[in-house]
């Protein structure tokens, strides 16, 4: 693939950053090794620029271009996942409980090979602002970057991400305009009942049947409540009650998703969860009590800057191997809050064949480091002449 000769030079060197990121992961704000790592290589370097400790543990570096012009944001998340690590890699985790099982690691080495790179040429104008997120897995670290003021203090104009993506060809890429990711909520209920023995149902108010009738109503929202063409998944994850086989419990909770990817799929899911649970607390008695919370909006890449994005990413990978008309995946990612702030696209990139991400055995494909790189300074390079 064409990539550009100089970063396909650093591939060594980048794949020794990722194996030390992959052997020490640490976990949502606390990633104080990972950015001491980060920021060292940013200085050896030479950016002009080091912010940190924003978000906690959080780096925005600045390089400045030869001439005034736009300022790129290019982001990458360092946290890993609460994950006991299922492989033989000789840089596998150090951490018991802890990997990299997301390829943060190898999102990071690629922002910082594009780093090495842009500062050793400065053949682009503007500025560009390297972002080393924490807390994605669930932290929302982007939005505390965001809430600290990263977009308006480094003056952002755009901002660009990309994700690994197992099972598609090596540097294949894939997006489309509009919602590409979900949101992701979650909600519990809470059950109360009356307990009392199993040998005499007539004198409780049993939470497991309030419980079991609901859930089951509660997965009827989708398929009765909305179109068949809205992309809408609603799963009870889990349902808890109960002690022993001759006490019928005081209480019960369930606990579940929503991922959506329009407001308005999500506010009728909110409001049916709520008549739901009204309806079901009137029908069998007791109190149901319902908490919703709302996370990760949906990502929504900008049509201007998608399609920029998609002919940057076809000077490194070919036309063939970019798809701007993807299916959107009901996953979710951080990123959402800064596209909400700054236009811009977030991309999937293939990694070839492995083991999923979230899985014990996954392991990023130091191959694609420096495709990604690439694509990051063509970004960069690329923005003021689009």
């Amino acid at each position: 693939m064409p990539v550009i000769n100089r970063i396909s030079d650093y591939f060594d060197e980048m794949q020794g950053w990722r194996h030390q990121m992959h052997s020490n992961p640490e976990l949502g704000f606390e990633c104080f090794e990972t950015a001491k790592f980060v920021k060292s290589k940013l200085e050896e370097f030479g950016v002009d620029e080091i912010h940190s400790g924003i978000a906690k543990t959080g780096i925005v570096a600045i390089i400045n271009g030869k001439s005034n012009g736009k300022t790129i944001g290019l982001r990458a998340d360092m946290d890993a996942l609460p994950l006991t690590e299922m492989t033989n890699k000789k840089y596998k985790s150090k951490r018991t409980g802890i990997m990299h099982a997301c390829g943060h690691d190898g999102h990071t080495t690629m922002l910082l090979g594009a780093a090495k790179y842009l500062c050793e040429t400065r053949s682009f104008a503007g500025n560009v602002a390297l972002i080393f997120q924490p807390a994605e897995e669930g932290g929302g670290g982007a939005k505390v970057m965001c809430d600290e003021g990263i977009m308006e203090k480094f003056q952002i104009d755009e901002v660009y991400g990309i994700h690994n993506d197992p099972g598609s060809p090596l540097g294949v890429f894939k997006t489309c305009i509009g919602p590409n990711m979900a949101a992701a909520d979650d909600f519990t209920i809470k059950i109360i009942g009356q307990g009392g023995h199993a040998a005499e149902p007539d004198e409780t108010i049993d939470p497991l049947i309030t419980g079991a009738q609901l859930v089951q109503a509660i997965q009827t929202i989708s398929s009765r409540n909305l179109s068949a063409l809205e992309k809408v998944v609603i799963s009870i994850t889990q349902f808890h009650a109960g002690t022993t086989h001759n006490i019928i419990p005081n209480d019960a909770f369930i606990n579940g998703t929503v991922r959506t990817l329009s407001k308005e799929a999500q506010s009728l899911i909110v409001k049916r969860l709520k008549e739901l649970c009204k309806g079901y607390s009137r029908g069998f008695g007791g109190k149901i009590k319902l908490d919703y919370n709302y996370g990760y909006p949906p990502t929504v890449n900008h049509q201007r800057e998608t399609k920029f994005a998609a002919e940057v990413a076809k000077e490194i990978v070919g036309v063939q191997n970019v798809d701007i008309n993807a299916k959107p995946i009901m996953a979710s990612e951080d990123f959402s809050f800064m596209i909400e702030k700054r236009p811009g696209c977030y991309f999937h990139v293939g990694q070839g064949v492995g083991a999923a991400v979230h899985n014990p055995k996954y392991d990023f494909n130091d191959e694609l480091s420096p495709i990604g790189a690439s694509f990051f300074v063509k970004l960069v390079e690329k923005a003021n002449t689009f």
